[in-house]
């Protein structure tokens, strides 16, 4: 932990986010589509009991306007 870390509301997950994402990039290296990557981290993710959604969809808006959903 940092010093400047403080209280931040998500520092341990983030912490073990970061440390899968290294175990991917490490297992996999560079060069791949973001998707690979992807579809790695959601094996380790699952693999840890993090529980997360590939892909989630949410509404944009722009000047009001849906623009992704």
């Amino acid at each position: 932990m940092h010093a400047d870390d403080q209280d931040f509301k998500y520092t341990e997950l983030t912490e073990e986010f970061i440390r899968i994402f290294c175990r991917v990039y490490n297992k996999l290296g560079y060069g791949f589509l973001e998707k690979v990557y992807e579809n790695a981290m959601m094996i380790e993710l699952n693999k840890e009991g993090i529980p997360a959604v590939s892909q989630y969809a949410i509404k944009v808006l722009y000047e009001g306007e849906v623009i992704s959903a």
